[in-house]
């Protein structure tokens, strides 16, 4: 789908969440092999341990290898509650692909004991899924602790029976998604900004608005920007606001505009 130049925000916010359904969709489909997975050992009346989770490996192998060709997604598992598994306190099953090789496994410190220890169940990415019990997008934020890239996380709760097993995730380069969706915002005649809850900006057609950077500057009279004369629209099931206004020639911008590392 292509954007005509002068677009209602509602169909400027139908094509960028389209990128965004596409990972959901991936996601969606290891769930339900992880749900599968999951009903077969409790048909054996037993319990899950890291030999089930790791049948999740092939599929999210394939998808990784498939996404390196040019697709939007680097990163993607199954990340599993505290204290579910039978042989191991906590698990990610969790890839990230590399340039020119094939997906890497993604070590972390799972000893609670260690003062690296990766406390994953407090990360937001992991946490509001497993209260809200629905998807959740963290970002954009560096991505210290794995890839060093300006990330965007998506995740699914996963659940059977009304236990909550984990998440599933798949991370996405801010720089990607600004690849896909650039080029046809900067045609707009429209000043474009999409922020996060926290008025973060994910993605913008203009120079001014720098991703990463967070939007918080008032208009002379010294209300919020939306009252400045871009019109809201939110994200339907996304944790994302879109910002239209009118803009000069001037203020146009040649992406990429990030601020952040590839």
């Amino acid at each position: 789908m292509t954007l005509p130049r002068r677009a209602e925000p509602a169909r400027v916010a139908g094509w960028i969440a389209a990128v965004v359904e596409d990972v959901f969709a991936s996601l969606e489909e290891v769930r339900a092999r992880m749900l599968g997975c999951h009903r077969a050992v409790m048909d054996r009346g037993e319990r899950l341990t890291s030999d089930d989770i790791a049948q999740l490996r092939p599929e999210l192998l394939e998808r990784l290898r498939r996404e390196g060709e040019g697709e939007v997604v680097v990163g993607m598992g199954m990340i599993v509650t505290p204290g579910l598994l039978a042989d191991e306190p906590r698990r990610l099953e969790w890839w990230h692909t590399v340039p020119g090789r094939d997906p890497a496994f993604l070590n972390v410190d799972l000893d609670p004991e260690s003062i690296g220890f990766y406390d994953y169940a407090e990360a937001e990415w992991f946490a509001v899924p497993r209260r809200t019990g629905a998807r959740h997008v963290v970002g954009p934020y560096v991505d210290y602790g794995g890839t060093d890239r300006y990330m965007l996380t998506l995740t699914l709760p996963v659940r059977a029976e009304g236990e909550f097993l984990g998440v599933v995730g798949a991370d996405v380069p801010v720089s990607r998604f600004e690849a896909l969706l650039l080029p046809g915002l900067a045609a707009l005649d429209d000043e474009v900004i999409l922020i996060n809850a926290e008025r973060r900006i994910i993605l913008s057609n203009s120079a001014r608005r720098l991703t990463g950077s967070l939007l918080r500057e008032p208009d002379p009279a010294g209300s919020r920007p939306e009252a400045a004369g871009h019109a809201p629209y939110d994200l339907p099931n996304l944790p994302w606001r879109l910002l239209m206004s009118a803009r000069s020639k001037a203020g146009r911008a040649a992406p990429p505009i990030s601020s952040a590392p590839a």
